[in-house]
């Protein structure tokens, strides 16, 4: 049987850096260098691997768009030539990138895992090689055609996911959705969670340039910050509410300063700051007239996913409304309603 093939790119990150006297450092062809000493690698249960470093690692706090944009159009230009394909990203920003991507990949029809470390490859206590090791061997053996993001034994869908340990190696978690698949003994895939697409063909969009922001709600926020941060010229918001999808009502002056903002054709999304759970905005006063100033339930999507999507129906062109109606619609597994 012909053996599978898995592209890796390392597009920066802690799992592929070197250690130096400056501390752990980036540097092209050590990664591909490092994989070519583990015996893993040449198991005949493992795929054919291809290794791509960029030309310019890039710390994951430093990524933008335009690094988004690179990282879709390498897997489009790969496509037809690998099974499945394995992401290696700094963790900062890697829920951000995996909920892009999700929007940016129409039409996916192979593996996309996102996977890094907390601790580079070459140290002893390293869990760099699990999670690079499973999740190439997902990628080849278990093509669950989505943008997800491994770590910690653990498959999650990308535009599902929240960074919420800094230090430890359970670094990412799910909150609102079950793993797509948990790795121990065995390998379990929870089938029934796969996003099934309607389009077969890979299909890359592109972002252009909305200009997108997060406000968060604090008590004590004052109304002039929201009137002037609502005034500069912004496309749309993911508005961090609490609970349910509250905010103080009480504070006239803010919820005008809001109400205008949608009248003027800006996308406000309520999302909330808790990490479980769902906005529902008919549940209290607090979140009635939330929605009554024309702000856009979130339900249960994570900042990262909601602000990828705001990028992403912006960028087809679409009118406001279309794009506050695509809101509260599953377009990639983002959100249950």
């Amino acid at each position: 049987m012909e053996k599978k093939k898995v592209y890796i790119a390392y597009t920066g990150g802690t799992i592929g850096m070197k250690p130096s006297d400056k501390g752990f450092v980036p540097q092209k062809g050590f990664l591909k260098d490092t994989l070519k000493s583990f015996p893993e690698f040449n198991h005949p249960d493992m795929p054919e691997i291809t290794v791509h470093d960029y030309e310019e690692p890039i710390d994951s706090a430093n990524m933008s768009p335009k690094d988004w944009h690179h990282i879709a159009d390498d897997i489009e230009k790969n496509y037809q030539d690998y099974d499945g394909f394995v992401i290696l990203h700094g963790t900062d920003t890697m829920a951000y990138t995996a909920s892009a991507l999700s929007f940016m990949l129409e039409g996916l029809q192979k593996p996309v895992i996102f996977t890094g470390s907390q601790i580079p490859l070459t140290q002893l206590r390293t869990d760099a090689r699990d999670n690079l090791i499973n999740s190439v061997y997902l990628a080849a053996n278990y093509p669950i055609p989505e943008v997800s993001l491994f770590f910690h034994d653990h498959l999650h869908r990308g535009n599902r996911t929240l960074k919420t340990d800094a230090d430890g190696f359970a670094a990412f978690s799910s909150p609102n959705m079950p793993p797509l698949a948990s790795i121990g003994s065995t390998i379990k895939v929870r089938e029934h969670l796969i996003w099934q697409r309607k389009h077969k063909e890979l299909t890359v969009r592109h972002f252009n340039s909305p200009k997108i922001a997060i406000l968060t709600l604090f008590p004590g926020i004052s109304e002039e910050l929201v009137r002037d941060y609502l005034n500069q010229d912004i496309d749309g918001v993911v508005l961090q509410s609490y609970g349910a999808g509250n905010a103080p009502v009480n504070n006239k002056p803010l919820m005008n300063a809001i109400r205008q903002a949608t009248s003027q054709g800006k996308v406000i999304v309520n999302c909330t700051q808790c990490l479980k759970g769902s906005v529902n905005m008919s549940t209290y006063e607090t979140g009635k007239i939330l929605m009554d100033a024309g702000v856009t339930s979130g339900f249960d999507m994570t900042t990262e996913a909601a602000l990828a999507k705001l990028y992403y129906l912006f960028s087809r062109g679409l009118d406001v409304e279309s794009i506050r109606k695509n809101m509260v619609v599953s377009l990639r597994g983002e959100l249950t309603n």
